[in-house]
């Protein structure tokens, strides 16, 4: 098998938008002060030794019953326009394709998000037409479309599995990842990947592939010195390969450490694909 397909793997809140996809969507439309929710699902967290995010997922259904709200996958979609991105993301995908194009033939790209947000909608923004696939916490809806219960969440360690499943070409959940697949029948190595995080919620996905010889990139806010200080800890800590601003437009310096990484990994990939 010819493994020249290079992934380029997101997360999305913080990487490609400035706050979470939840500041956008669901807690402007149930009206809550996202302090205080945050705050209420920290503590009970902390109460009961339960996972964020589910705990999250079932106090969202709480909150819109309260309101008389049901959370229907049409109203994940009308929410997904309020979402805003970083400077130049909308373009991004596009110039780097481009610049794959023109700069190396025969090498493939495929772009990936790995969210904690929801699936549902993730699926529904502006960005999806240029993603091969995103990967968000679903909810399981009811015959009358209604949000239930969480059918799969997604949390700072399960994000690797999604990774495993672009590794080896079984992105459906009812396909098992857990049966041996040689190294070189897999689609996609790891070390053809890219993973673009902010933080550190992105450690685990970035240790993964960084220890396969994969490559990360840590992105910060313009003027955030916090965010930077994450950024440069990260690198610091062999966590990444670079750090940059988050900054999408063509020619910024993440574009420039991204194409540099791209063009790495083509020349290696063409020296495998000669001397084989």
């Amino acid at each position: 098998m010819k493994q020249n397909t290079i992934a380029l793997v997101y997360d999305f809140d913080g990487t490609l938008t400035p706050k979470t996809i939840q500041e956008y969507t669901i807690i402007p439309r149930l009206k809550l002060n996202s302090e205080k929710f945050w705050a209420d699902i920290l503590n009970e967290a902390n109460a009961t030794d339960g996972e964020i995010m589910m705990i999250y997922m079932r106090q969202l259904i709480s909150h819109a019953e309260s309101l008389g709200i049901k959370i229907t996958k049409d109203e994940f979609t009308f929410m997904a326009d309020k979402i805003k991105y970083f400077r130049g993301v909308k373009d991004w995908f596009t110039n780097i394709n481009d610049y794959i194009k023109k700069n190396h033939k025969n090498i493939k790209v495929s772009h990936y998000v790995i969210s904690a947000g929801h699936h549902e909608i993730l699926q529904a923004t502006s960005i999806r037409k240029n993603l091969t696939n995103v990967f968000g916490s679903q909810y399981y809806f009811d015959k009358h479309g209604n949000a239930t219960f969480p059918k799969i969440v997604v949390t700072d360690t399960t994000k690797t599995q999604f990774l495993f499943r672009i590794n080896k070409g079984k992105e459906k959940f009812s396909e098992s990842i857990n049966s041996h697949m040689p190294e070189n029948s897999r689609p996609i190595p790891f070390e053809n990947m890219i993973y673009v995080g902010d933080g550190l919620t992105d450690v685990p996905s970035m240790a993964l592939i960084k220890k396969q010889n994969g490559h990360a990139i840590s992105v910060y806010p313009k003027k955030s010195n916090q965010q930077k200080k994450v950024s440069n800890d990260l690198l610091s800590a062999n966590r990444v390969d670079f750090i940059a601003e988050a900054d999408y437009t063509k020619n910024s310096p993440l574009y420039k450490k991204m194409c540099l990484l791209i063009d790495m990994i083509s020349a290696r990939i063409k020296y495998e694909n000669a001397v084989s």
